[in-house]
């Protein structure tokens, strides 16, 4: 099977310096994703395409592929497709009518034909030499130029002929890093999941820091919100997840900041702590999932006020998007389901809040604020590989099991994204397989058997070992992972 691979319009209108720097970015980039599903995938450039040529005996390999290319950013669609040699108008029509023989029935259709190279004939003549052909050899209803209900796609490039099966949309944005890396504010909401997502879309190496206001449960719920958006979208780069202890900076603000500039002071701590994260870093940005007047300390006066404590440049995504368009987003991209049990821990401080923020009051509420406070939480701030949280971070459970084969006695619980779950089931004879996806695992797994022995898992193996070192450290010593290929 052959798949040919649009680039998007932002790549194809650059100058052709940029234009070649960006289609070696995704080329690189889907080397890097596709080498991981098989040796045997062929990538060839062309100037105006990517075509990739897949096993053609190995269904769910095609499908893993396609999964692949609908998530990777500088793709515009990809078109799977049949590849024949061709040289004649008959030979085009003998190799398109069995693709198109049941697809066309009762329906109408149109042919499209794109040609280059010499040939006998104009696109034209194959249009209506294919067109005439398929009226009478299938049960079409006829041909309709203006609104067909199929389109017949064929591309003949000299002698090889193209015939486009299925057109698949793409993501479109650039390639990842082809942009320099910022610094996401990531709380593991609709807002700042989703605003992470669109960064990492645009191309940006997205690097994802957390303020932690809720514990333990809190982080562990946040680290697989950003486990779960780089693993879809940004596996070809490294980042880094950072946490800061912010508990004390809340319980400092409660105590020493009038009620009403609670909020803004908070959001200026986190945008003060964020950029030295960021310099930290040599990252040149912050992300956030601001939308303007969403929440109170999102108005436009709040905003400048915020703003006024860094000197980075700060994006918002979301700065024009309405509450449901964000939801919707959250939905498409697989993280509303989990956004939604997330606690909102910034808003139990806000009581009464300001709207117009003036910076000479909010300067003079900080004069009360104990810096020395937020020096601490920096300085115990923790920096962690996202794709190697098991072996660098020091925050796992070392006495976790880890099975390579489950035993009679073990029940294996899929934690993947039901998405996920159901494009390739876990499917183990003789062993009991339950589905329970992760971000139902912390409230869920407590109403199961406590007699059971169970075993987490994912595809990579990071998010199993996450949530079985956080049950293991709850008290549940009947809970391991379940690693086929032992790489975890």
């Amino acid at each position: 099977m052959n798949y040919l691979i649009k680039y998007s319009p932002e790549i194809t209108i650059k100058s052709r310096p940029i234009r070649k720097s960006l289609a070696k970015q995704l080329r690189g980039n889907l080397g890097i994703q596709l080498r991981r599903l098989s040796q045997d995938i062929e990538i060839q450039k062309c100037w105006d395409h990517i075509e990739l040529t897949v096993p053609a005996s190995d269904e769910h390999l095609q499908h893993q592929v396609e999964q692949v290319l609908a998530r990777t950013q500088g793709i515009c669609f990809f078109e799977r497709v049949q590849v024949r040699r061709a040289n004649t108008l008959e030979e085009i029509l003998s190799h398109t009518l069995p693709v198109f023989q049941e697809r066309l029935d009762g329906r109408t259709f149109a042919v499209r034909c794109r040609r280059t190279g010499l040939h006998a004939f104009d696109s034209m003549d194959v249009e209506k030499f294919v067109g005439s052909g398929l009226v009478s050899k299938t049960a079409a209803l006829g041909v309709n130029l203006s609104q067909p209900d199929i389109t017949v796609k064929l591309e003949l490039r000299d002698d090889m002929l193209y015939v486009v099966e299925k057109k698949i949309p793409g993501l479109n944005g650039f390639p990842l890093g082809f942009q320099d890396g910022a610094l996401s504010l990531l709380s593991g909401g609709f807002d700042s999941s989703v605003s992470s997502y669109l960064a990492m879309r645009r191309g940006l190496i997205t690097h994802f820091c957390f303020f932690n206001l809720g514990g333990k449960a809190h982080e562990v719920a946040v680290k697989e919100v950003a486990l779960y958006l780089w693993m879809r979208h940004g596996s070809t780069h490294p980042v880094k997840f950072i946490t800061v202890p912010f508990e004390d900076v809340v319980s400092e603000i409660l105590e020493k900041v009038d009620k009403s500039q609670m909020g803004v002071v908070l959001k200026r701590m986190m945008l003060r702590a964020a950029s030295h994260v960021a310099q930290l870093m040599k990252l040149e940005a912050i992300v956030t999932g601001e939308a303007i007047a969403q929440v109170s300390s999102q108005t436009l006066p709040n905003l400048a006020v915020i703003d006024k404590v860094s000197d980075l440049l700060v994006l918002r995504p979301l700065a024009m998007m309405n509450k449901q368009d964000i939801i919707d987003i959250a939905r498409e991209i697989g993280t509303e389901e989990f956004s939604a049990i997330i606690p909102e821990y910034c808003g139990v401080i806000s009581v009464k809040p300001t709207t117009r923020a003036r910076k000479h009051k909010i300067e003079k509420q900080e004069s009360r604020f104990d810096f020395s406070i937020l020096d601490r939480a920096l300085a115990n701030l923790v920096r962690e590989r996202i794709d190697k949280l098991d072996l660098d971070s020091g925050a796992f459970n070392s006495a976790i099991r880890i099975a390579v084969i489950p035993g009679s006695d073990d029940v294996v619980l899929d934690i993947r994204h039901p998405d996920e779950e159901e494009q390739q089931p876990l499917v183990l004879p003789g062993h009991k397989v339950e589905k329970l996806p992760f971000y139902k695992l912390n409230t869920r797994f407590v109403e199961l058997p406590r007699q059971a022995s169970y075993l987490l898992y994912c595809e990579q193996g990071i998010m199993s070992k996450l949530h079985a070192s956080y049950l293991k450290d709850e008290g549940y010593d009947n809970v391991g992972v379940y690693s086929p290929n032992s790489a975890i």
